[in-house]
């Protein structure tokens, strides 16, 4: 390659291929799940932002049994709370054997650990490393992302898989990007993205709608940032957007129950009920009305054979545990060990029913086995869509049954959770569509015939 073509493909931003040929594909994985593990194995260093169900722990063992047998060095495994347990079961399921550490040290070729113990761990030990439910590390500034950064940074060989629910969320694109050793967060923003805080111009689709500054794509860079996001990650929601058949992935239905609390909250100082308007009166409706609405989840919960509810504030989490019968609650006080404990009681059927919080047990777990969810609304559809898609996922067997529970001073949160439902599907969609339009003009740019010059052209010397 010549100086300028090096040049050019430099400034292209599309990163090449890191890795090697796979050389374990085992007949279990589907043909959409092969498929991604030999890209991702050819490619090194890949992301995965496929639903939840499409497999990634399946996937995310034959990446790293083909990192094992290629380098013969180990894998570390990063995963939220208690999936560590799940992904020792699925590889005893799959033939694959994973150790489980909590200590700093390998315990097998391939071992998993919690994310909050990744530190502990010294990336010299290690070849590779696989961050599943990797939308733990969206946050830009947060701690978990700056330990997985440093630890895997020196590693030849990285994957990441989230079930991204915000494909347009610039945030956890860039954070993942800086992982796998592309571009860092800030190089992706300045790169492809203009500050906005002292314009007005609201025109751009895509906008990156977090806290100030403002980041909206820069003139015709939207093409660009899609085909380069596409050299290092693959997104689906199902078989289909990977050109594959949808026969074996298909959803049981699901119902949704909307239950508002008769009961009209009235403030003091006020006459009347009214909607909560802004956060600190929703906060105060939601303690005002805990008993209440307690009491209608926990009629709810114990309907159901087998059942979790998923509270937001800690005396909710008190009061059902009170009141469900056969219940665990897994709080935020409880220590890691006490949290995958009281979990694994649930996992296993020694409790029937679970009362937690999404951001304790709403990543990564496999609840195909239980149909049933009572949740109290708040604003965060990414929490919504994770703690749903833990029953209601590919692999469940039965109808799903998702009762939510508010007042009526709640209607502005169930609104702004269908306008992000509704914006969440038509961004995938469009994410979709950017990649697969990205794929096809990155493969026209690899040409494959040879151009012959004509026999009067070639006798020209120049």
């Amino acid at each position: 390659m010549s100086d300028y073509s090096a040049f050019l493909e430099r400034k292209s931003q599309l990163g090449g291929d890191h890795g090697f040929k796979p050389t374990f594909l085992p007949s279990f994985l589907f043909d959409f799940q092969s498929a991604l593990v030999q890209w991702a194995v050819r490619k090194g260093r890949a992301a995965w932002l496929v639903d939840c169900g499409l497999g990634k722990g399946p996937m995310g063992l034959v990446w790293s049994q083909n990192v094992v047998e290629h380098t013969n060095q180990n894998v570390l495994i990063g995963c939220p709370l208690a999936v560590s347990h799940q992904l020792v079961r699925e590889g005893e399921k799959f033939g694959i054997e994973v150790k489980r550490s909590g200590d700093g040290k390998p315990k097998g070729k391939i071992t998993v650990t919690n994310y909050e113990r990744i530190h502990l761990f010294d990336p010299s030990d290690f070849g590779g490393f696989w961050g599943d439910e990797s939308g733990a590390i969206k946050n830009h500034a947060g701690v978990t992302k700056g330990v997985v950064v440093e630890f895997a940074r020196t590693l030849p060989y990285r994957l990441l898989g989230s079930a991204t629910s915000a494909p347009n969320d610039f945030i956890e694109l860039g954070t993942h990007s800086e992982a796998l050793g592309e571009l860092g967060f800030m190089d992706m923003l300045n790169r492809f993205f203009r500050n906005e805080n002292n314009t007005s111009d609201t025109g751009r689709e895509y906008a990156m709608n977090g806290p100030a500054p403002k980041w909206r794509f820069k003139g015709h860079a939207s093409e660009p940032f899609w085909r380069w996001v596409c050299s290092w990650a693959r997104a689906a929601r199902k078989p289909s957007d990977l050109g594959f058949d949808d026969k074996d992935f298909i959803l049981p239905p699901l119902t949704e129950n909307l239950h508002i609390i008769d009961k009209n909250y009235v403030r003091p100082g006020e006459m009347f009920p009214r909607v909560a308007i802004g956060r600190k009166e929703e906060l105060e409706e939601g303690r005002a009305t805990i008993q209440d609405r307690c009491e209608k989840a926990a009629e709810l919960a114990s309907s159901h054979e087998r059942s979790v509810a998923w509270v937001n504030l800690n005396p909710e989490g008190d009061f059902l545990e009170k009141l469900i019968p056969d219940c665990v609650q897994v709080s935020g006080s409880d220590s890691d060990e006490a949290k995958e404990e009281k979990i694994l009681a649930f996992l296993t059927g020694q409790a029937a029913r679970m009362v937690t919080k999404g951001k304790i047990a709403g990543l990564g777990l496999n609840l195909q086995f239980c149909n049933h969810a009572v949740y109290f609304a708040d604003h965060s559809y990414e929490k919504f869509y994770q703690i749903q898609r833990r029953f209601w996922r590919f692999g469940q067997k039965n109808p799903v049954t998702f009762d939510i529970v508010t007042t009526p001073g709640g209607r502005n949160i169930l609104k702004n959770l269908q306008r992000k439902a509704k914006a969440a599907d038509e961004m995938f969609f469009s994410l979709v569509a950017h990649m697969n339009d990205a794929i096809k003009l990155d493969a026209d740019r690899h040409f494959t015939k040879k151009e012959e010059l004509p026999s009067w052209l070639s006798r020209i010397s120049v």
